[in-house]
């Protein structure tokens, strides 16, 4: 990303331009890809495409979205990832078909999450990934329709009970936030146990609780498995995903596949 400045002028995007990056993607549905173009204004010009159900202006160098996005009525999926954007607009909040959200790698502060978020309650898929965030917002906890959120690479020291104890929430990646070791794992661990992905760090790196609570759940597996075969086996645990590094961490895995309600 540019530092300081106002930084490169940008490519200018047309109605006509726009128009050619329109794509049927295999389920039928019309998405505006518009990524990696050099962007730095928002083009206003796609406002006239407002019947797209998805929007792709990831990799670029976008400071600003406008209130204006909120014309896009049937949006379903939104991916401004890798941007340069510290701020999120309110009118975000009135794009209720919106199943798919990803905000990763911007510069987005706590205080540049709307309150208004928390009115998608259809929103399946939530990246906040690779920002500034020294806080979540306990309204997100609202959100009971999320499966996925990212919130890996801030500046968080805990994670809000309403978060975690989100009914549907499947995957929750956390990595690489400094956690102090007096953080209490309770939260962590009641997580745990509903989820089917956690990306967690390495052991070196975990608090004294979460790895003697981990220490116990392997030998009381173990044991298990020992009293049912008769020989000690390896444990195996299928729930916990260890992640390949962040250079080789995939945005595509952060997208839903079936967008079907």
């Amino acid at each position: 990303m540019a530092k300081g400045g106002k930084g490169p002028k940008g490519k200018k995007i047309t109605l006509k331009v726009a128009k050619n990056c329109i794509k049927i993607t295999f389920d039928g549905r019309k998405r505006l890809d518009l990524s990696k173009m050099g962007i730095t204004n928002f083009p206003k010009c796609i406002l006239r495409l407002n019947d797209v159900d998805e929007l792709d202006l990831s990799r670029n160098m976008i400071r600003k979205i406008p209130e204006s996005i909120s014309k896009f009525q049937n949006l379903r999926w939104l991916d401004l990832h890798s941007n340069y954007i510290d701020k999120l607009p309110e009118s975000l909040g009135q794009m209720t078909t919106l199943l798919y959200l990803n905000v990763s790698n911007n510069r987005l502060i706590t205080n540049g999450l709307p309150v208004e978020l928390n009115q998608l309650k259809n929103i399946r898929t939530l990246n906040l990934g690779l920002n500034h965030l020294d806080s979540v917002p306990t309204t997100l906890g609202a959100l009971k329709e999320l499966h996925e959120v990212g919130l890996y690479d801030n500046l968080l020291t805990s994670i809000p009970n309403s978060i975690s104890k989100l009914p549907k929430l499947k995957k929750l990646n956390i990595k690489r936030n400094p956690f102090p070791k007096s953080e209490e794992s309770d939260t962590f661990i009641d997580t745990i146990k509903r989820l089917d992905n956690l990306y967690l760090v390495e052991d070196k790196d975990l608090c004294s609780n979460c790895l003697r609570k981990c220490q116990q759940a392997r030998d009381k597996l173990n044991k298990i498995k020992n009293m049912a075969t008769g020989a000690p086996k390896k444990a195996i645990f299928s729930n916990l995903v260890s992640p390949n590094s962040m250079a080789k961490d995939s945005q595509e895995d952060w997208r839903i596949r079936s967008t079907s309600p």
